[in-house]
């Protein structure tokens, strides 16, 4: 098939990139043109794993290109993905959907065939009945363009993976049976062939899945987190009770993770979002008013994280050394918003300590929004001499370190393990004090 997508940020470029990869000729269109060049040159703007070998692979064989056209790309397909950002607006609850509502806009008024517009944004329900109008309203072509949700359920450090291998496919139309349904079973024929369930739907469902996975993720993950606040009034382990809840079948492991919390680009805004829309129908806000406490646990975990290191410091902060492994939200990327570990650091300076940073990927994006926080390269180096070490983001390089190659360079052999991955007999035996969020 010959398909384009149109907003070629994070979502947008794995979208691409993955869809040359099953086959598809693909046209990437942004507006950004320093983006479009870098990525018509086989190269990512940031980091995924996996991501820039396929945009080298398929930008040389120019089954994959970029534009900043919006004509070209209406004239080179017959089914557009739109994928690109909706931010929280300034009031930091609701959606902006701003920047989706122009590139369709813009898109439909070139569209002078038979075609299929199908958003991958995450909106809040009943976005696409005004998608639809405006597409209708706009395109030269009228009622001939159909809308269609596709939302993306993509993870930042496996978003490749997360695509070629899917775990489902929401397909969304306004009814079935439609050329639209047609066009979506085609393009993803290869996954449904490989297993992949496609779950078809009507619009309004369609937007919602994402929201409701993302709320429920959250939930997950708060909840195990408001466990660890008991435990650490009782004197229990929330690592060990999490494995106990683990095996249960109705309960499982997935996102059952205590520790400093969630963070990144979806979540947070995800469930602020969620809320919001929820409290503009009529009836609805009060089924998601848990979304409100789910938020609030999350942000709780971030300032224990500070008081377990003020515990540590006998309440003095003020010209401690203290070394952060981890500035990305999640392992496996170099995105840095809303991420718990920079959260910590930040905090922390804010009190007068001397913080210093290292991660493998995001050093570059810390100097440029962090200028107040010192940056390390090396993870052992940067825990020299240090007053206490903060283990915030869960690298597997990390968990490599052997600790008793600096324990008698540290000034104070003290870790703080925010996450709980790293083996604590093997710190402790190496000299360290370990302390970690709900465990005695």
């Amino acid at each position: 098939m010959k398909l384009t997508v149109i907003g070629c940020g994070y979502l947008g470029a794995v979208h691409a990139a993955c869809m040359a990869e099953l086959g598809h000729d693909v046209l990437g269109m942004d507006t950004d043109a320093d983006k479009v060049a870098l990525l018509d040159s086989g190269a990512a703007p940031f980091h995924e794993p996996g991501l820039d070998e396929l945009l080298a692979r398929h930008t040389k064989t120019g089954r994959l290109r970029f534009t900043t056209s919006y004509q070209e790309a209406a004239a080179f397909g017959d089914l557009h993905f739109v994928g690109v950002g909706t931010p929280l607006q300034a009031d930091g609850q609701s959606y902006d959907l701003s920047h989706l509502f122009t590139a369709v806009r813009e898109l439909a008024a070139h569209l002078h065939h038979a075609a299929v517009v199908a958003v991958k944004s995450t909106v809040p329900v009943g976005t696409a009945h005004r998608v639809r109008g405006l597409v209708h309203a706009t395109a030269p072509v009228g009622t001939l363009v159909q809308v269609a949700w596709n939302p993306e359920f993509l993870r930042e450090g496996h978003a490749v993976g997360d695509t070629l291998r899917a775990e489902r496919l929401v397909l969304g139309f306004e009814s079935s049976g439609s050329r639209a349904e047609t066009v979506l079973r085609q393009c993803f024929v290869d996954l449904i062939e490989a297993g992949t369930p496609a779950v078809v739907t009507d619009l309004a469902t369609a937007e919602l899945v994402k929201s409701a996975a993302n709320a429920f993720l959250a939930t997950k993950i708060s909840f195990i987190n408001a466990m660890a606040e008991v435990c650490e009034a009782t004197g229990a382990d929330v690592y060990r009770l999490a494995h106990a809840l683990g095996h249960d079948s109705r309960i499982g492991w997935g996102a059952l993770r205590p520790g400093l919390g969630f963070g990144g680009g979806c979540l947070p805004k995800d469930i602020r979002g969620f809320r919001s829309r929820a409290a503009e129908l009529l009836g609805a806000e009060r089924g998601l008013a848990f979304l409100d406490e789910v938020g609030a646990i999350n942000i709780r975990r971030r300032e224990r994280t500070v008081e377990l290191v003020r515990e540590q410091c006998d309440g003095a902060l003020a010209g401690k050394r203290i070394t952060v492994w981890g500035a990305s939200f999640t392992p496996g990327t170099d995105d840095i918003r809303d991420s718990p570990a920079l959260a910590v650091a930040q905090s922390l300076h804010e009190l007068g300590a001397r913080v210093t940073v290292t991660d493998p990927r995001a050093l570059d994006k810390v100097r440029k929004d962090c200028p107040e926080l010192a940056c390390a390269d090396d993870a052992v180096a940067a825990a020299e001499g240090a007053d206490l070490l903060l283990h915030l983001t869960e690298w597997p390089q990390f968990a490599d370190v052997d600790p008793a190659r600096f324990t008698a360079q540290a000034a104070c052999p003290v870790l703080i393990d925010g996450r709980g991955t790293l083996d604590a007999e093997r710190w402790r035996a190496a000299g360290w004090i370990v302390r970690a969020l709900g465990r005695p």
